[in-house]
This record gives C-alpha cells, sequence and structure tokens, in this order.
C-alpha cells in the first residue's frame, strides 16, 4: 500500500537542490529580506552597536528563525490562495478587522517611508553636498516612475540584482578591525538586563526584522509570481504544493539570511568603531556614517553612505508596494505590478501617494533624527496583531484547505507572535 504523500513534500525527483535551482527559487524572500535593511534599519542596528557594543549581536540570530518562519506564512498565504492577506481578510472576516489592519499598515509605512527618504537625502548630502530636501523629492519621484512604468518581470530582476548593495555593510566590516572573540561571544551568547534603554532597543531590533509592510508585500509578491509563470493557487493545484513550497522556503530562509547576516555585520562594525570610541548616540543612519569619517577613515564612511542610499531605493518601493496591495484588498480595487497603470491606476496612485506622503514628512516639523528610530519601534508595536491575524488565516482549512500550517511552523509563528507582543508590553511598562 503506497503512503500518502504529505502536502509540503517535494514530488519524486524534486527534492535536490543543486546551486542552480537555488539560484532560480530567489526571488520575492530574497528582496523582502533585502528590503528589510533599510535605511530606518541601517539606524537601528547603528545604535545598538554604537551604545551596547557587541551586547546585543545575539538578537540577531535570536530573530532570524522567527523572521524566517513568519515571512514563508505570509508567502503561504499568498501562493495557496492567490490573492493577498488583506483580500482574504475581506473575504473571510469581518470588515472591521480588515480596515483596521490597513489602518495600521498605512501609518506605519508612511512614517518609514518618511525616515527612509529623509535618511537617504542626508547620506547623498554627506557624499557630495547640496539641498537635502531636493534630493528627497528626487529620490521619491525617482521610485514612483521606476515603480510604475517599468514592466514587473524587469522591475523583480532590478530590486532582486539590488540586493548586492547590502554587501557595501560587509565591506565595511572588512574594513575596520573586529576583535573577533568579543563579536562571536556577543553573538552567541544573550546577555539581557531588562533595563529601559535595553528592552527599547530589543523592541527596534524585532520592529525592525520582522515588520508588517513585509508581510503583505511577500504575500502579495507571491500573487504576482503565479500570474506571471501562469501557475494556479496551490488550494486549486495542490499537486504542485511540494515543489512550489519548497521554493518559497528556500527563497525565505536565504532571503532572511542574508537580511540578519547584513544586519549583524553593521552592529559589528558601528560597535567595533564608535562604541569602542566612546560614541554612544547614533539616531540616524548618515550620522552613524559621519561618525564612522574619523575614526574608520574616508572610505570606511563613503561606502557605509553609499550603502545607505542603495538600500533605501531598494526598501521605499517595498514599502509603497505594501501599502498598495493592502488598500486596493481593501477597496476590492486591481491590483498588481504586473499590470499596466491603465489596469489598475488606483494601486499605482496609492504607490505614489504613500511615497509622496513620506516626502512630504521631510518638510514638516518632525524631527527625522527620532522618525528615524521610532519608526522601527512603531513596527515592532503594530506587528504583533498583524502576525495573530496572519497566523488565524494561515490555520483556516476553508482558506487553505489542506494547505494549514504544518505543526512545526505553527509553534514557531505563533512563538513569534507571543515574542513580538512581550517585546511591546515590555517596551511599554519599562
Amino acid at each position: 500500500m503506497t503512503q500518502a504523500r504529505h502536502p509540503d513534500e517535494p514530488l519524486a525527483g524534486q527534492a535536490g537542490n543543486g546551486p542552480g535551482r537555488v539560484l532560480r527559487s530567489l526571488g520575492p524572500g530574497l528582496v523582502t529580506g533585502a528590503a528589510d535593511d533599510d535605511p530606518s534599519g541601517i539606524a537601528t542596528y547603528s545604535q545598538v552597536g554604537a551604545q551596547f557594543g557587541f551586547g546585543l549581536a545575539w538578537t540577531m540570530l535570536f530573530s532570524f528563525p522567527l523572521m524566517a518562519v513568519i515571512q514563508a506564512i505570509s508567502a503561504r498565504i499568498g501562493c495557496v490562495t492567490g490573492v493577498g492577506i488583506a483580500q482574504n481578510l475581506r473575504r473571510h472576516y469581518s470588515p472591521w478587522l480588515l480596515r483596521g489592519v490597513v489602518l495600521l499598515l498605512v501609518i506605519a509605512n508612511v512614517i518609514n517611508l518618511g525616515a527612509d527618504i529623509g535618511a537617504m537625502a542626508a547620506a547623498l548630502g554627506l557624499l557630495i553636498g547640496g539641498p537635502e530636501r531636493l534630493y528627497a523629492v528626487l529620490f521619491g519621484v525617482a521610485c514612483i516612475l521606476l515603480e510604475t512604468f517599468l514592466s514587473y518581470a524587469r522591475y523583480a530582476a532590478i530590486l532582486k540584482w539590488a540586493t548586492l548593495s547590502l554587501f557595501t555593510y560587509v565591506a565595511v566590516v572588512f574594513a575596520v578591525h573586529v576583535p573577533w572573540d568579543q563579536a562571536l561571544y556577543g553573538t552567541l551568547v544573550p546577555h539581557l538586563t531588562f533595563k529601559a534603554d535595553q528592552a527599547m532597543a530589543v523592541v527596534a531590533v524585532l520592529g525592525t526584522t520582522i515588520s508588517p509592510y513585509l508581510f503583505f508585500w511577500q504575500a502579495g509578491q507571491e500573487v504576482e509570481e503565479l500570474h506571471r509563470r501562469h501557475v494556479k493557487p496551490l488550494c486549486i493545484a495542490p499537486r504542485e504544493a511540494g515543489p512550489e513550497l519548497a521554493r518559497i522556503r528556500t527563497d525565505t530562509l536565504v532571503g532572511m539570511g542574508i537580511s540578519n547576516a547584513i544586519a549583524l555585520c553593521i552592529i559589528f562594525a558601528t560597535a567595533a568603531t564608535l562604541h569602542a570610541n566612546g560614541v554612544t548616540e547614533i539616531q540616524t543612519s548618515s550620522q552613524a556614517a559621519e561618525a564612522l569619517r574619523p575614526i574608520a577613515g574616508v572610505f570606511t564612511f563613503a561606502i557605509f553612505a553609499l550603502g545607505i542610499v542603495a538600500t533605501g531605493m531598494l526598501a521605499v518601493p517595498v514599502l509603497a508596494g505594501s501599502a498598495a496591495y493592502g488598500v486596493s484588498e481593501l477597496f476590492g480595487w486591481r491590483e498588481g505590478l504586473d499590470r499596466r497603470v491603465r489596469e489598475a491606476k488606483a494601486f499605482y496612485a496609492t504607490i505614489a501617494v504613500a511615497t509622496l506622503g513620506g516626502v512630504a514628512l521631510n518638510f514638516t516639523s518632525i524631527d527625522p533624527v527620532k522618525a528615524l528610530y521610532w519608526s522601527a519601534v512603531v513596527n515592532g508595536l503594530l506587528a504583533a496583531p498583524l502576525m495573530a491575524v496572519m497566523m488565524i488565516i494561515a490555520m483556516n482549512p476553508r482558506i487553505m484547505g489542506r494547505l494549514t500550517l504544518p505543526r512545526p511552523m505553527f509553534l514557531v509563528g505563533w512563538l513569534a507572535t507571543f515574542v513580538m507582543a512581550l517585546a511591546s508590553i515590555a517596551f511599554l511598562i519599562l
């Protein structure tokens, strides 16, 4: 008697993963992980390294499995159902829940957009001088035009190759002297004192690595990939579940692994230079780059600043795009980067409005120094309820059919949700 194959298992002959297969598997997960290291994230990791040295490096190792699993769940929802997270809420749950989720998403994204665009403008100002507000406008307009008028296939390819910009921070680590015994000890041995400043830093790190906009983006991109490859949602074609879910698993693990490795490099670099020289207050990514100049030299300063601009160009479209997915699914508009502008006018208009809203924040009295760090904290506070919603969707057989979460993903997904909730509560009471 033949034993039934679990839906998560690949079909015979498809289990192997050579280097070529792995490279072909990389896409939404890789871009999502790279976008997670946005200028807001760079500022957060720089502050953690400057303030605590190597003492909180362990948070990157701790957050990796939580981040990888929750992103894989969001990708699974898109691939199995053929629609995004907000659309699933619209179909199966109360309208008030959908409106609340999308409202939180848009608020967090616009704050993050403003912080990231401002950081890019400041970094470019450090490199070449000139008016930072003009640079903010130019960056915003450039991101809107690229996301709106390039074909999806070309745009996805550009985003994929743009992830290479992250390795500027690997170069920074090798350009400075890192005491590797201390760095590895701080990474492998957790040290937590439960003081208010450390609790806030942990929430900020978790809010940066596990961010609400990444959930919506990766689910939406999996739907885009279904359309691009003319593949049916897995709830309709469950026989394809094995290889598709294996692809998502590989893509997400690699993407989140690179994301956390780069974040660890930033913590190492700032701990070995800024913290070691008594510089413990870094509130923006551009301030971190400027502080490196007298300590680590002009070369290190320049590649750090260039990395801020490059990662911002990758992250801003992801932030605006995830807001557009959520809003479009809320109102039932046509959505998707694979559609032409005339086919999805409201979707692309939302991208433009969200991006320009971020640009506009840089012309207000809101302090961009505080906005950068606090945008990560806001994401940390908002992530837990959104993660709980995703877990409910992913375990509902009316939505997912036979492809509800296997037990390991179920347990780690709820663990990640609990950790985010606990970190947020700790921040509020300490």
